[in-house]
């Protein structure tokens, strides 16, 4: 049975500036960690959190809270393979891309 479309499917997505500024925006594919050693676990992203966390949704719908330095981001390589980018690269990058 095909599942209906909700008005939130359609709905674009928010920018947010200060993921902006991290280099990520809502929807954004991401793994994360808690503990060094754990197993990658992905998710999406949602929003920044006050404490400067971003706010995650994990695969089973659950929201996460995880620090920046646990995050990992999904990319493209040069042969169009999944490549992960760590945020704390991703947001320095970002940010003296601004610069120039």
């Amino acid at each position: 049975m095909a599942r209906r479309p909700s008005p939130a499917d359609s709905t674009p997505v928010a920018v947010q500036p200060e993921l902006a500024r991290l280099g990520l925006a809502p929807g954004d594919r991401v793994r994360f960690r808690r503990r060094e050693g754990e197993r990658w676990k992905e998710a999406t992203v949602e929003r920044r959190e006050r404490d400067g966390s971003i706010g995650l949704r994990d695969a089973r719908g659950a929201a996460r809270a995880i620090e920046i330095d646990r995050i990992e981001v999904r990319g493209t390589g040069p042969r169009g393979g999944i490549v992960w980018e760590p945020l704390p690269e991703r947001a320095a990058r970002t940010e003296q891309m601004k610069l120039l």
